[in-house]
């Protein structure tokens, strides 16, 4: 028996592809929404994205099992007109539609707000696009690290003076929208609960990678002077900047201004403090790469199990930067729950990442394995009142496709 949870009896149709849609009806399924992922008969491409670079190689196919948790897969093919009456009585029965196709294809595969709203009034329908739905780019195809990352600003501003702009995160800007997509669509139920009418909500990953760079943007708007890009070893601020240690790895300090003597004399180093040439943060700005250096020889005379030790026990504001195989046994992370347990077994690991919101004293859905393509494709025509003819029917004419070889896709 499925346990009642916020959103049990919810019903929510993935109507996505890649991360960031799908991903905001993962969040829904984490709180106990039943997700019926509608995709190609050749499967939403995402579920081969780990099997190729630059994606860490695994026997497991976890990209999909992170995104696809929780839900159920019909294989319809969109473009068959037979499909309009199967989306149809889909839509009826949804209380939530989420699609991230451009604006021409949704009207051409007639999934757009106008078409769909009229079946079933109290629809939230969740948009998401690469550049807005206005504009010349609104039909633009834009994934994260295009739309998110590099129009934003953020990749211009995340790198040294003396390296080109880097690569992103696979997916870090998709799952950050996924978030902002997911409040959308709790925004629109209350509005839904207010007015008995559903909506249409949405945002974009140009939008998310604004907002994640609003404050830099802000001063664009405003006609602020900006300082060089930044250079490590001449920073504008030195106390604010990443330092390597005797054995390789990297420790980022964020001290405040009036932290800075207590912290020279944490690292052994109370003469910087009286130093004139770092006495103030005036000073230490026009001397910062005389710090830096100071610094750098400092951090790197040891390593970084003993800067740990140090640091926290002086109460430094300061993090490692952690590699990802420390990260997946972080306690902390463990500790508060951002790493779900999972017990079925078909799934193989025994972990997986949860979905960053919580609700105290609620327990989130247990995570279970991630959908093959069709899986579900019969049982979901049946509930959806179709006779067993029918779906025959739809199954010969390859409208719809079922999952008969029990793969792992």
């Amino acid at each position: 028996m499925t346990q009642e949870n916020i959103f049990s009896g919810l019903k929510v149709l993935d109507v996505a592809s890649f991360i960031a849609g799908p991903a905001a009806a993962t969040i829904l399924s984490d709180f106990g929404a039943t997700v019926v992922k509608v995709e190609p008969p050749t499967g939403d491409p995402y579920r081969d994205t780990s099997s190729r670079s630059p994606y860490p190689a695994s026997p497991r196919n976890y990209a999909w099992q992170l995104t696809g948790r929780n839900k159920r897969s019909i294989a319809l093919n969109l473009k068959d007109p037979a499909a309009r009456e199967v989306m149809n009585r889909l839509v009826i029965w949804a209380d939530v539609l989420v699609t991230n196709y451009p604006p021409n294809v949704r009207r051409k595969l007639g999934l757009d707000y106008e078409t769909l709203a009229p079946l079933n009034e109290r629809l939230v329908y969740a948009d998401i696009t690469g550049y807005g739905e206005r504009g010349a780019e609104a039909d633009k195809p834009g994934f994260d690290i295009t739309a998110y990352w590099a129009r934003s600003g953020l990749m211009h501003m995340t790198h040294d003076t003396s390296g080109p702009p880097s690569m992103s995160v696979p997916g870090i800007g998709d799952h950050a929208t996924a978030s902002t997509l997911y409040g959308a669509i709790v925004t629109g139920l209350y509005q839904r609960e207010r007015t008995g009418k559903g909506c249409k909500v949405g945002t974009s990953l140009i939008a998310e990678g604004a907002w994640a760079a609003a404050e830099m943007i802000e001063a664009a708007l405003n006609d602020a002077k900006f300082p060089p890009q930044n250079s490590r070893t001449s920073p504008d601020s030195p106390t604010l900047n990443p330092y390597r240690t005797a054995d390789g790895r990297w420790l980022m300090l964020a001290i405040q201004s009036k932290d800075f003597p207590a912290f020279a004399q944490v690292i052994g180093q109370p003469g910087l403090a009286d130093d004139p040439r770092f006495v103030d943060p005036p000073a230490r700005q026009r001397n910062s790469v005389a710090l830096v250096a100071e610094l750098d020889a400092v951090f790197a005379s040891q390593p970084i199990a003993h800067w740990k030790q140090v640091l926290d026990a002086g109460r430094v504001i300061f993090s490692v930067v952690q590699e990802l195989s420390e990260v997946a046994q972080d306690p902390q992370m463990h500790a508060n729950g951002i790493f779900m347990p999972v017990r079925d077994p078909a799934v193989g690991a025994s972990f997986t990442v949860s979905s960053p919101q919580y609700v105290a004293g609620v327990q989130k859905t247990e995570p279970g394995r991630a959908p093959r393509v069709g899986e579900h494709t019969r049982e979901i025509l049946r509930d959806l009142g179709f006779p067993a003819s029918d779906i025959e029917q739809l199954l010969a004419g390859h409208t719809v496709v079922d999952d008969v070889t029990g793969g792992t896709r």
